[in-house]
């Protein structure tokens, strides 16, 4: 399926071809009809000689419904360009082939009409006028069909010349990412909201929960109509009608678009290339009230020119447009640039950059996704897939990183780690792509929340503070003691996590400290089978109350001891009973 528009001036006849052509009297309204000339965007379909069938958009040719046009033309595949062998080449001629051009439309045919009225020396005078205008540009190469609608003169060759232009011509591709610029509204009898469009970019399924934007409205297709004919899924390059559920035809209309959810990226802000038109006789500057053309919308924009303040006619440049609501756009998106105020097509272009992250003095936009990551050093595979329509596997942790920033945050993090103390450098204190670089680099050990060079010497085990505690292991100094070496609270930290030493009742002691202290039990008991005292204990391992406490309050909460009044009597785990070690996680 191909969607084909026409274009040319005002009563060329481009109404009147399609009719001839499709039997559908593209003029929808009776002012129309009554007045002979196109106001608005009229609709047909072909079935060509080949069975091949496509859709065609009517625009109007006059320049007060320019806007129309615009509307139009946005989304096709080719153009059918009409020129009245009884005018030639006129001014809407001209601006709407430099507006399909600005557009990126590559293919087209163009058709002769009204032959019927002139003589063959003026129809040939027409067809080399119209060949010289369209010198250097796509249409350059084009067949050139002679035709009358009336008459039916050159109907057949119009129809055959059509299919083997449409036969070259690539159909649209199916990226996953439906979108349908809506270029009409209105309300189906027993139906409810039904909008119209060409589809690209995806497919679209009855049933499909959708988005309408600019706006929140969620939506679901009720049902879907193309080439007349109800279909339960319609792909891209197709002109659809959908029947949604969820929106009043009232707040929806031409230049809304309907989207998958999530999909896009929605933007106010882009960086775009901007072709001027060499016929304008003036330079272009952010001074002015510009009207940017997007798909089937258009949008009061303000301009900034990027790397100087004008662009000349006939010159090229980029340009950072900001938009009055939020669109769902890509790179590659083409656009026309009018000014309101002199009611002029100043040029147009190519959307470059949905998102831009550098200030306007220093953007140097282009298509380049390595630039994108690049801008932003770290991104997710569906953000980058939203921003700019191409999808790349995660680099590291889930995501896609700019290989100078991943190798500069390598370098940081090894650094830092240098610097840390020998515990490690605390992961804590980092980002979320920090850790993730630490915990991928080759040389470096993560354990316990802490990132440590591989072949570290691990100097906590022997630090000198477990040497004082060794020493006295049942009158422990403290840490902050005076003539106690010096302990970091962090040391502390892993030094009890790693289970070097206890914390009872706020004394440290060296794990060791319970191991002995349940000895000294056994043979207290092998004496006094009936049980000892605080005291005893106390005596036995040379300590003070202070630590004969807490020590024997661990030894009863690992079952290694019970109290029975002011005595300690063996406990279920008693070492030499059981066989099993004290431990102070059991309980008896």
């Amino acid at each position: 399926m191909h969607v084909v528009a026409t274009a040319g001036h005002v009563d060329h006849g481009k109404s009147t071809l399609v009719k001839a052509l499709t039997g559908t009297d593209p003029d929808r309204f009776e002012e129309e009809r009554r007045r002979g000339l196109t106001i608005d965007l009229g609709f047909a379909a072909a079935e060509l000689p080949s069975g091949r069938r496509c859709a065609i958009v009517d625009v109007p040719g006059h320049i007060r419904f320019i806007r129309n046009m615009l509307a139009g033309v946005g989304a096709t595949d080719a153009c059918i360009f009409v020129v009245a062998a009884t005018e030639g080449w006129k001014p809407q001629s001209e601006e709407h082939l430099r507006i399909l051009e600005l557009l990126g439309i590559a293919s087209g045919l163009v058709v002769l009409t009204k032959v019927d009225l002139v003589d063959s020396e003026l129809a040939e005078i027409a067809r080399l006028d119209t060949s010289d205008h369209l010198s250097g540009t796509f249409l350059a190469d084009a067949e050139i069909v002679a035709t009358d609608s009336i008459s039916g003169t050159g109907m057949e060759e119009f129809a055959a010349a059509l299919d083997r232009l449409l036969a070259r011509t690539p159909p649209a591709v199916d990226a996953g990412r439906p979108r349908l610029w809506v270029d009409r509204a209105f309300v189906a009898p027993g139906a409810g909201t039904v909008v119209t469009g060409t589809l690209t970019g995806g497919t679209i399924t009855t049933g499909d929960e959708l988005a309408v934007r600019p706006g929140r409205r969620r939506v679901r297709v009720r049902a879907i109509q193309s080439l007349y004919a109800a279909q339960d899924s319609v792909g891209p390059g197709h002109r659809t009608a959908l029947n949604l559920v969820g929106v009043n035809h009232g707040d929806v209309g031409r230049g809304h678009v309907v989207v998958q959810e999530d999909q896009w990226h929605l933007t106010r802000t882009v960086d775009a290339s901007l072709a001027v038109l060499e016929s304008l006789d003036h330079e272009v500057s952010r001074r002015g009230a510009y009207v940017a053309y997007l798909g089937a919308g258009e949008f009061s924009v303000r301009m900034r020119i990027l790397g100087s303040e004008s662009l000349r006619p006939g010159s090229q440049g980029a340009v950072r447009l900001h938009l009055p609501c939020r669109l769902p756009l890509r790179p590659g998106d083409r656009f026309v640039l009018r000014e309101s105020g002199r009611a002029e097509t100043v040029g147009g272009g190519e959307i470059l950059d949905v998102d831009p992250r550098l200030a306007a003095a220093r953007a140097r936009p282009d298509r380049s996704v390595d630039r994108v990551i690049a801008e932003r050093g770290w991104v997710r595979p569906d953000e980058l897939w939203r921003l700019t329509g191409e999808r790349r596997p995660p680099d590291l942790a889930g995501w896609v990183v700019d290989p100078a920033t991943l190798q500069a945050a390598r370098d940081e993090i090894r650094a830092r780690i240098a610097e840390a103390s020998d515990l490690g450098l605390d992961l804590a204190v980092l980002s979320e792509q920090q850790r993730a670089v630490a915990e991928h680099l080759d040389d470096v050990v993560v354990e316990a929340g802490r990132a440590r060079p591989a072949r570290h010497l691990d100097t906590l085990s022997e630090h000198p503070f477990l040497g004082a505690l060794a020493e006295q292991p049942f009158a422990p100094p403290e840490p902050a003691a005076p003539g106690v070496p010096a302990l970091a609270p962090e040391e502390l930290r892993e030094m009890l996590r790693r289970g070097l030493v206890v914390s009872l009742d706020g004394v440290i002691f060296p794990a060791v400290a319970i191991h002995r202290a349940a000895e000294e039990v056994t043979r207290l008991l092998d004496r006094r089978s009936e049980g000892f005292t605080v005291a005893e204990f106390r005596d036995a391992v040379g300590t003070s109350r202070k630590f004969a406490l807490p020590l024997l309050a661990a030894l009863d909460a690992g079952g290694v001891t019970r109290r029975r009044g002011d005595l300690r009597i063996a406990g279920r785990r008693l070492p030499g009973r059981t066989g099993t070690e004290p431990s102070l996680d059991s309980t008896d």
